[in-house]
């Protein structure tokens, strides 16, 4: 692809059932989890953020700041991340040549990283490729890149079914090796209490 208008969505509409509160709000910095994460995707220059929201959708959108952002509402959010990026991907602009893949609750991708990803999808080797992966010392994990011509069989998607597509074979993939662990996200209490530690003060 050459570059042109470039989409991003961020995934955020889990129901935190593993920590019984909504974990996009859980403080984090100067802000929530949620809001962080949007905040290191704004700072990598696209030209348009999807966000996708579930049940907690207006305690969001009352704590977190979403200037800037199209907020989308998953109706279907308890079923997983196939409905997520089923809601998400309709919204995408249609400029836009494809999406790169965040998780609402992985602040600490550092935008060099982005920036890396990008150019394998506009001028590097993954040029020709449909998705591009990101490789943390070996371990796959976000972000991806999406070409416009996987968007059919990601609305298709189940939970889990994007790793599974990802394994197919069915598209051409590239990767990006990043000599760093993958960033943490957050599942757990304990998820939680590393990602406070590990933050720069």
């Amino acid at each position: 692809m050459t570059a042109g208008h470039r989409s991003a969505v961020v995934l955020a509409a889990g129901d935190s059932r593993r920590l019984g509160v909504p974990k996009q709000l859980l403080p984090y910095r100067e802000t929530t989890l949620l809001g962080a994460t949007l905040d290191m995707v704004r700072s990598c220059g696209f030209d348009q953020i999807v966000v996708a929201l579930g049940k907690n959708a207006e305690a969001v959108r009352d704590r977190v700041d979403l200037a800037g952002v199209d907020a989308v509402e998953v109706e279907a959010s308890s079923s997983g991340c196939g409905s997520s990026l089923r809601t998400a991907v309709a919204a995408v602009n249609p400029l836009a040549d494809g999406l790169v893949l965040f998780l609402g609750d992985q602040p600490g991708i550092a935008p060099t990283t982005v920036g890396r990803l990008m150019s394998a999808a506009e001028d590097g080797p993954g040029a020709a490729a449909q998705i591009v992966v990101t490789r943390y010392r070996g371990r796959a994990g976000h972000p991806f890149w999406l070409d416009r011509t996987v968007f059919p069989a990601v609305t298709r998607l189940g939970d889990k079914g994007l790793w599974k597509l990802i394994a197919s074979g069915r598209y051409r993939t590239a990767t990006v090796e990043v000599d760093t662990a993958v960033p943490r996200d957050v599942d757990t209490w304990d998820d939680y209490i590393d990602l406070l530690s590990a933050a720069p003060t």
